[in-house]
């Protein structure tokens, strides 16, 4: 077996996110609009939850796919300056996808992809070449390049055969529409799905979290967590279920949340901590993702969620 040189090895989307706050629909001029601001973050879920993982005192390495633009090389250098891995990061003449980001007052928020999103790179290729992490991110479900059963059955195969836990986060389909009776025989290999309400209702058809998470438990999914937003998550494995609050905090933008949960989720986990402080864990840190604009700006340090969770 190859050493372990990574805590968490990453896999999913890389991309800039142009985040605009506080759009006015109604145009100043032919031609022009206002906003309260706007910025320019790296993100993509793999991105996210990586230099995440790293400011929570893991050794994550990311793999992705980033074009030879100044987009990538953007990304590249923040993913770097975080201390995370980037051996693994595939450089393309595809574009690096930027997503456009519109935040409303409450931390909701709309967003514009474009085709460069779509392009469907192929880390099943890559992976006999990389050390053996602890854990897999898979960043996220039913989207590029996790829309294509083929390759989600490669990733998922090959962590099996080498006994690393996987947990995968989902989205909502962009591009090609993915079902779960499409990975149905793979499914079984998830040791942790983590979607949001709407995600577990699309992909579901049910309504309530304990429902939601009992069809992801006959697919043969081993833990499910449904993310729920500012009612907190819930919980679900075949021995046990938890229900917990979310963390209040003024919200600015909920950009990465999730991401940033997840991550604080298996950080926690590898440290042994059991499930229950783990969900506490990893509910600050998707909190605290939410206190500033982007998807990495909130979240500091362990020591800084450990501190919020004292004062809560």
């Amino acid at each position: 077996m190859k050493s372990q040189a990574y805590d968490v090895l990453c896999i999913g989307t890389a991309l800039i996110d142009s985040i605009i706050r506080g759009f006015d629909p109604a145009p100043v001029s032919a031609s022009g609009f206002r906003a309260v601001s706007g910025s320019l973050h790296v993100g993509g879920e793999a991105v996210n939850e990586a230099i995440a993982l790293a400011k929570l005192g893991a050794r994550p390495a990311v793999l992705c796919s980033l074009g030879q633009d100044e987009a990538g090389g953007m990304v590249l250098g923040h993913l770097q300056d975080a201390g995370v891995g980037t051996a693994f990061v595939r450089r393309s003449l595809h574009p690096t996808p930027v997503t456009t980001m519109f935040v409303r007052e409450d931390s909701t928020r709309q967003s514009i992809t474009n085709q460069a999103h779509f392009y469907n790179f192929h880390p099943e290729q890559y992976l006999d070449a990389i050390p053996l992490p602890k854990a897999m991110i898979l960043g996220s479900l039913f989207r590029a390049p996790f829309d294509d059963p083929a390759v989600t059955a490669a990733v998922l195969r090959f962590a099996d055969r080498n006994g690393i836990p996987v947990f995968a986060d989902t989205k909502l389909p962009n591009a090609r529409p993915c079902t779960l009776d499409e990975i149905r025989d793979c499914l079984p290999l998830v040791g942790c799905i983590t979607p949001n309400e709407d995600e577990a209702r699309f992909y579901t058809g049910k309504e309530t979290p304990a429902e939601m998470a009992e069809v992801f438990l006959q697919y043969g999914v081993r833990n499910v967590i449904i993310k729920l937003g500012a009612e907190g998550c819930y919980f679900r494995s075949r021995e046990a279920a938890y229900a917990l609050p979310a963390c209040r905090i003024e919200a600015v933008d909920a950009t990465g949340a999730g991401d940033n949960f997840l991550a604080g989720f298996v950080s926690e986990l590898l440290r042994g901590s059991p499930v229950p402080d783990a969900l506490r864990f990893a509910n600050a840190c998707g909190a605290i993702c939410t206190s500033a604009a982007g998807a990495s700006a909130g979240l500091q340090s362990r020591d800084q969620v450990l501190t919020f969770l004292d004062n809560l």
